[in-house]
């Protein structure tokens, strides 16, 4: 398994089964109760929530968002939600005292995320965090399948959800272990067997034996059917249709929009002989097609690694004839732009033969490649990819698909 254990004996691991559910992060939430007006916990109203990492980190100039994967408090709970961070968002420990954002992402903490009952019915679920409260202790999750079954555990291999490793681990089940199945239903243990898919939350503990084991109090079980080859325990494809802006060490970055379905508008994909590469027609094609500046869908599991920009394995690219031209430089003042254009000194030179002005669109993907604050101000460079269609005029104006922001190190401070 690639990632540091807290090690534990291996002698040890019975016992941990016999662990409290209250003492771990993973705690399994009372048994709700239907009155008529709602669900209703402990007689107090619910308030949706998710319990995970956060997998994903967007800023730029439609707001600041965070990507939560895990599971549901309850069982109609999102496992998975795209949720806006505005001025309202609380962000506490468990004390109530205040945590940066940017300490949860660097340190992989577990948060429990709060949020409107108001979502919107795309997967993932998009909503607006009311309070994300940050976990004392962490936890790490398996998506697979069970490949065998023992008393009181289960043997899964599959992918890390986190990291989109390959994993094995023995899990075993805690006293009072929640066991749901597809539908959100509880099981027992008995109705879980071979090949059937499963997503568990495990740790923080974990023994270092051949396989690792730990100790598991809550577990998702497809009792329907089983998952495919290549896409082990892969709840939702995600994908981005965009523009190539990276082909380097096997691995093309893609920036763009993300597909309804899920996915990201930057993301690094691995290319490798797993992917499926064609064209729109759907003709076989080899990895030369993929070069700079040229337009392509992807489609991959919504695993992705929590770094930015994400980085997850692409499983189909499908090349498309449009291309983009690149250019580089930088943002400069100019009476000849409107509101929604800006000027670029092609070079960062003293010519000003090849600059352009560029519309920026709803539909610009204006990206910080240092994941601050993504604003055209004078002085700002960029790396930028437009429409091959340009005006006569001096300088040519032309539509920007992809802005890159690169240093921001000149800008003009904002008034």
């Amino acid at each position: 398994m690639n990632k540091m254990y807290k090690v534990l004996a291996t002698a040890s691991i019975l016992a941990m089964a016999a662990v409290p559910v209250a003492a771990n992060a993973q705690d399994v939430p009372p048994e709700a109760v239907h009155n008529g007006q709602g669900i209703i916990q402990n007689q107090v109203k619910v308030v949706p929530g998710t319990m995970g990492q956060i997998t994903d980190f967007v800023n730029d100039q439609t707001g600041k968002f965070i990507t939560v994967t895990g599971r549901g408090l309850a069982p109609s709970d999102q496992s998975q939600i795209i949720l806006s961070i505005t001025k309202n968002t609380k962000i506490v420990d468990s004390k109530g005292k205040t945590v940066a954002l940017k300490t949860i992402i660097d340190e992989k903490k577990v948060v429990k995320a709060f949020y409107g009952p108001n979502i919107t019915k795309s997967l993932p679920a998009r909503g607006n965090a009311l309070t994300l409260v940050v976990q004392d202790q962490s936890f790490t999750a398996i998506d697979g399948t069970v490949s065998e079954v023992r008393d009181g555990s289960i043997l899964v291999k599959g992918k890390d959800l986190y990291n989109g490793y390959e994993d094995t681990i023995v899990l075993h089940f805690a006293e009072k272990a929640a066991i749901l199945d597809q539908d959100g239903q509880v099981i027992e243990t008995g109705a879980i067997k071979e090949g059937m898919s499963v997503k568990a939350f495990y740790g923080p503990a974990v023994a270092m034996s051949l396989p690792p084991q730990s100790t598991t109090n809550y577990v998702r079980v497809n009792t329907e059917k089983e998952t495919g080859e290549g896409e082990v325990g892969q709840e939702l494809a995600a994908g981005t249709d965009g523009v190539i802006t990276s082909t380097e060490g096997g691995k093309v970055t893609l920036i763009g929009k993300a597909h309804e379905k899920g996915g990201v508008n930057y993301v690094i994909l691995t290319v490798d002989d797993k992917t499926q590469i064609v064209d729109e027609d759907g003709n076989a094609l080899t990895k030369d097609a993929l070069k700079d500046g040229v337009h392509a869908d992807a489609s991959y599991s919504n695993v992705m690694t929590m770094i930015y920009p994400a980085q997850t394995h692409a499983s189909k690219l499908v090349v498309k004839k449009a291309e983009s031209v690149k250019i580089e430089g930088t943002v400069a003042p100019s009476d000849s732009t409107s509101k929604d254009q800006v000027y670029v000194n092609v070079g960062s030179d003293d010519s000003k033969a090849n600059d352009v002005i560029l519309n920026i669109s709803k539909d610009t993907q204006i990206i910080d490649d240092l994941g601050g604050e993504a604003a055209l101000r004078a002085g700002t460079k960029i790396i930028a990819y437009h429409s091959p269609i340009m005006t006569r005029s001096l300088p040519g104006i032309t539509n920007a698909e992809v802005v890159i922001v690169t240093s921001v190190e000149n800008a003009v401070t904002p008034r």
